[in-house]
């Protein structure tokens, strides 16, 4: 016979209770307001890994939650259980097995030190990092866990648990339990830094404590690469990371920077550090400082070039992605850069040494340092400067990561210098435009404005329309190593002037963008055919769009007609949603189409039409009376007749378009065009229809009508 066992009755469930209306202090406020910055991603991952950074209370927050239940308190009553005699034994043995294991766990939580402050601490903190509870009780459990933890934060600190409820307090308390905890913590930062849990709590205090950021990232120098070498910790260099880029201020930053360049500077800065303002320019500045002296600046460089490698042989560490390395490795870079276009013979020759051993250690590591501004730049500097050979060597270790670097602001400016300076445009097309040009990468590019520019960059480089001048500026640096325009040497020049010496690029610039441009129109032309007419119900698409048809080289038919059909529908539509309405009622759809008919952008400082370098607005046009007109004209005299009369302004450019002379399209077919679409518009009838929209307030009607007229 079975067992019969008496289970206590379950609670009625009605369902949850509503939740209550989250409260927030002034604190949490703030701190929900600024939202904690991220460092920039590298391209070689899609993010960091959990233990990299970020906050650990946040990530771990729950973990210990059985750690604070005494299952002890939930004591089973035999007397209400009816167990059947031949599972007793069992029931029993594992029921003094669990017990048994209790005590064992508690005497050795109870043997930890500082278990009693521990455990105190973690009964309070449970009440205080409570997101249901309003402001006032809040502050009331902060100001009591911090009686608990009062003096003795040091201690608890490098432990797991312990090490979030100090972040609790410096997350949810006010300025004077922050700047407490800093105190306690003085003189330990770089400690900290380096342990597992700890480090959270220094980047909260970073981020949290601006009064005391100071005090310390200061605490920091000396320990960055000599003693601690914190830079190569794996827990430490994370939080030096986060410092430098994300809330050091500049003189801060030059002042981690600093550590590169030897104990000699680190000890000469500290007696001259009323000279900040060469302080702050970097290795450049130090080496100023130093005047003619040629063996200290030979000791300083030697310095920087040992550092970097100490960075650049231990990959493994993770340092080579921060943007303090990068920092460094640009400043080391660009005082070769200068050694080279200014110096004497042995100068140069010195710094082509020195440039070339920098280049060998950190090339297979490039990919790791492209996301950030300085690291982007020292990748540029070594296409510049490089040879055929090196410009090859940099691509192949580039190529995996195409797709990723296109998306990023830093790293496609990589991309693009790639272009500007690569004289085999072959190498370009074989390494980067068939990866980028690829539908499923055009397809993921159109959807960010950092992918739309990498794609335009392929056709208008530099374009003022597309690019910032900072962008612009940003990529001009780079000209003078490819031309070999600098400034003279008192050798070369005693006036300083400019030289035009051996540049390491030999086309000129206008017949590599070309070659360039040829190489991607036809993936490009594809592309658009494909899903040109689903791209222009987009304004930022559609501009893309627009612009691959006026600049592409080859034939562009097929892609054209593409745009031309998707017109060819009633007007108008009966559904007024984007996703299905006419794409004449669309307000950037129409002027795409009125752009292209008018053979380019209007250019309004020039007041002129900028016509595409390879396009012809009559075939467009005696496509559009074909295609969108059909046999009857339906269609193109609704748009000029019906609903809000949104194509009068394309159909008056239509208009112009095929009246304009044009030696190099079949006249015939011109005229015919032309014609047909007199007959359509010229009728009585529809004349009355296009004159009464102007009463309803439609514009662009006179416009129209003189187009009109001039058929």
């Amino acid at each position: 016979m079975a067992a019969t066992t008496k289970k206590r009755s379950a609670e009625s469930q009605s369902g949850p209770e509503p939740k209550k209306a989250k409260k927030t202090d002034v604190a949490t406020r703030k701190l929900e307001t600024a939202k904690k910055a991220k460092r920039s991603i590298p391209v070689t991952v899609t993010s960091f890994p959990a233990n990299d950074t970020g906050d650990s209370e946040d990530e771990d927050e729950f973990d210990d939650a059985e750690d604070d239940v005494d299952f002890d308190d939930q004591a089973v009553d035999d007397d209400t259980m009816k167990i059947d005699s031949g599972e007793v034994e069992g029931k029993t043995s594992a029921r003094e097995s669990h017990i048994a294991q209790k005590v064992l766990q508690q005497s050795r939580k109870a043997a930890k030190p500082h278990s009693d402050l521990i455990s105190e601490a973690k009964r309070v903190w449970a009440l205080a990092r409570s997101q249901s509870i309003s402001a006032k009780e809040r502050k009331k459990h902060i100001v009591e866990l911090m009686n608990v933890v009062r003096g003795k934060v040091k201690l608890i600190v490098f432990k797991h648990d312990a090490s979030r409820i100090i972040q609790t307090l410096v997350k949810h308390g006010g300025k004077s339990e922050r700047v407490e905890i800093c105190e306690e913590l003085e003189g330990s930062y770089a400690e900290s830094a380096k342990n597992r849990y700890a480090k959270f709590l220094i980047l909260k205090l970073i981020r949290l404590l601006p009064s005391h950021r100071t005090n310390i990232i200061s605490s920091f120098h000396g320990e960055i690469l000599s003693r601690s070498r914190l830079l190569l910790h794996r827990e430490a260099s994370g939080v030096l990371a986060d410092a430098f880029e994300l809330y050091a201020n500049s003189a801060q930053r030059a002042g981690m920077v600093r550590e590169f360049y030897g104990k000699e500077v680190a000890l000469f800065s500290q007696k001259q550090q009323d000279d900040q303002e060469k302080g702050q320019k970097g290795l450049v500045g130090v080496l100023e400082t130093l005047g003619s002296d040629k063996e200290k600046k030979a000791r300083v460089l030697a310095a920087v070039k040992e550092n970097l490698a100490s960075v650049f042989n231990n990959p493994d560490k993770g340092a080579v992605r921060h943007a303090i390395v990068h920092c460094a490795t640009w400043e080391y870079l660009d005082v070769l850069g200068t050694m080279q276009d200014h110096g004497n013979a042995d100068e140069m020759k010195e710094a082509e040494k020195m440039r070339r051993d920098l280049f060998e250690n950190c090339t297979e590591l490039l990919p790791e340092m492209v996301h950030t501004k300085d690291g982007s730049r020292v990748a540029r500097e070594f296409l510049a400067r490089g040879s055929a050979k090196d410009r090859k060597t940099i691509l192949k270790t580039l190529k995996p990561h195409i797709e990723r670097m296109c998306l990023d602001d830093e790293a496609q400016m990589v991309l693009f210098t790639a272009m500007d300076v690569i004289d085999d445009t072959k190498l370009i097309q074989k390494s980067v435009t068939s990866i980028i040009t690829t539908s499923e990468t055009l397809n993921t590019l159109i959807e960010s404005p950092q992918g739309r520019r990498a794609i335009l960059y392929l056709l208008l480089p530099r374009s003022r329309r597309f690019f910032t001048i900072a962008q612009i500026r940003a990529l001009g640096d780079t000209d003078n190593a490819r031309d070999g325009v600098g400034l003279g040497s008192k050798q070369g020049s005693e006036e300083g002037g400019t030289i035009t010496g051996e540049g390491t690029s030999k086309k000129s610039p206008e017949v590599r963008q070309e070659e360039v441009r040829r190489g991607a129109s036809e993936a490009l032309l594809k592309w658009v055919e494909e899903r040109g007419a689903e791209l222009v119900r987009e304004a930022a698409e559609g501009l893309v769009v627009g612009d691959i048809i006026l600049y592409t080289e080859g034939d562009k038919t097929s892609a054209f007609q593409a745009l031309l059909k998707a017109l060819a529908t009633p007007y108008p539509s009966p559904d007024i949603s984007s996703s299905t309405s006419h794409l004449l009622d669309l307000p950037y759809a129409s002027r795409l189409y009125k752009t292209l008919l008018q053979g380019g952008h209007f250019n309004h400082y020039l007041k002129s039409v900028e016509t595409g370098s390879n396009w012809n607005p009559t075939a467009f046009a005696v496509d559009f009376v074909k295609i969108v007109g059909g046999d009857d004209g339906a269609v193109i005299k609704d748009i000029c007749t019906k609903g809000k009369r949104n194509g009068s302004f394309v159909v008056a450019q239509l208009c112009g378009a095929l009246v304009r002379e044009d030696a190099s399209f079949d006249k015939d077919s011109v005229k015919e065009a032309r014609e047909k679409l007199k007959e359509w518009l010229s009728t009585s009838e529809t004349r009355k229809a296009i004159e009464e929209g102007a009463k309803d307030g439609a514009k662009g009607i006179k416009v129209l009508l003189d187009g009109i007229g001039k058929l």
